[in-house]
């Protein structure tokens, strides 16, 4: 009998769940666990999500196995975990569920986020599974002043992200469920698609291509917007996965346990089954992971657009309050400026993309103010957790971007600046 953990993903397959596979059975190399169950509500054979390049290899791999099911019923749940003949229990979960879209109602995202991680998370806790780790997207705003450490009472914004963060106040009042909290920056790498920084990259593409500056209303750009290589997002997981199943719930909530506060509004969770009273601070071991980047707007701006050979700038002082008192307006126009550029340089590609996970609209929610400041010391201290990408470089996004080339993602245009 193998002596390596079975592990199943839930969710993420439109996120982080793709490169966490591939860290856990890569197609060459020793894999981390005997058998991985990966489950979400996509289906990849059509694929009905962006899969990347390199993930059908993963899928092809023996003990390797991807189920479509819908993760709000129970009973399907339940069925997930069920191994399959001669194959030991799933004894690590790795919980990426979570709904991402910002447009979506303030219902969706309680049945996608809530409901579902609430009914994964008390299955896992039937099945006495030795580790479950639940991945917190960048859903919070810090202080100005940072970078801020697990302890921080960070704050959820808005509707979607308070959604997310009441789900850890849930999960975590499961005693007997050995949860750890992995709480990412903003993610980039190959193949991801998702999220704030592969939309920039993107846009930037265009500014460059069009020989004109990338400008942004939220001067002087001090303010963090935190990264994460995707690969670091999969290692920070696996070694969650490691730490907790080696000391158990107890244990790791006197080692890293942090109070999870209440961020919500008392009269939407009154009627919700499984939500935790306002008064009740549950207690769950919470790891910050970003690289040692520290990385801000301007920062960040400046780096990406200096890669497509042009600069990142700010807007006027007068174009600023403009910019703060009309954000429909100055979404439109933004959008006006490269939107259709995205669509010529796709079009006149060699060949021509026909089909990209990649898009140039630039919303209310990726326009908007970030500040997102985390330590990542604690993760370092406690785990043991060495960074395999400690920085964000034009190495990095050279490789984001000739993968997204190699497999047609990505306009290749003969004698324009599309990247460096």
């Amino acid at each position: 009998m193998s002596q390596k953990p079975s592990a199943i993903i839930f969710g993420g397959l439109n996120t982080c769940s793709r490169a966490l596979a591939a860290l856990l059975v890569p197609p060459e190399g020793e894999r981390l666990v005997s058998h991985l169950r990966i489950v979400d509500r996509f289906s990849v054979y059509p694929p009905t999500t962006y899969l990347g390049a390199e993930f059908p290899k993963v899928l092809a791999q023996p003990d390797v196995e991807y189920r479509q099911a819908n993760l709000t019923v129970p009973s399907a749940v339940a069925s997930a975990f069920d191994p399959p003949s001669g194959k030991a229990p799933y004894s690590y979960v790795f919980d990426l569920t979570g709904e991402i879209n910002h447009d979506r109602s303030e219902v969706i995202a309680i049945k996608l986020t809530f409901t579902v991680a609430r009914i994964i998370g008390l299955e896992a806790a039937r099945r006495k599974v030795n580790a479950y780790v639940r991945l917190q997207q960048p859903v919070y705003e810090t202080s100005d002043k940072g970078p801020h450490d697990e302890k921080e009472d960070v704050k959820p914004v808005r509707p979607l992200d308070v959604w997310w963060h009441e789900t850890l106040r849930m999960l975590a009042s499961i005693d007997d469920l050995p949860l750890v909290v992995l709480r990412i920056g903003f993610v980039y790498g190959p193949y991801v698609e998702f999220g704030l920084y592969p939309l920039v990259i993107t846009v930037a593409s265009i500014y460059g291509y069009m020989n004109k500056p990338m400008k942004t209303p939220w001067g002087p750009g001090k303010d963090g917007v935190n990264t994460v290589h995707i690969d670091d997002v999969s290692g920070g997981l696996w070694a969650c996965a490691e730490w907790i199943a080696s000391l158990g719930r107890q244990q790791a909530n006197l080692t890293a346990g942090e109070k999870i506060n209440f961020h919500n509004d008392k009269s939407k969770v009154k009627d919700i089954e499984g939500t935790c009273k306002p008064d009740v601070q549950p207690v769950a071991p919470v790891f910050n992971l970003v690289d040692d980047s520290e990385m801000t707007m301007a920062k960040g701006g400046s780096m990406i657009t200096e890669f497509f050979g042009t600069t990142f700038e700010f807007y006027s002082f007068f174009e600023n309050a403009l910019a703060k008192l009309k954000l429909d307006d100055v979404v439109e126009e933004i959008n006006e400026h490269h939107v259709g550029t995205w669509t010529e340089m796709l079009q006149t590609s060699n060949p021509p993309i026909v089909q990209t996970p990649l898009d140039a609209y630039m919303d209310h929610w990726a326009l908007s103010r970030r500040k997102l400041s985390y330590n990542n010391s604690k993760i370092k201290k406690v785990i043991g957790y060495k960074l395999k990408r400690p920085q964000f470089t034009h190495d990095a996004l050279r490789e984001v971007v000739d993968k997204w080339k190699a497999e047609g993602s990505w306009p290749a245009l003969e004698g324009r600046q599309t990247s460096l």
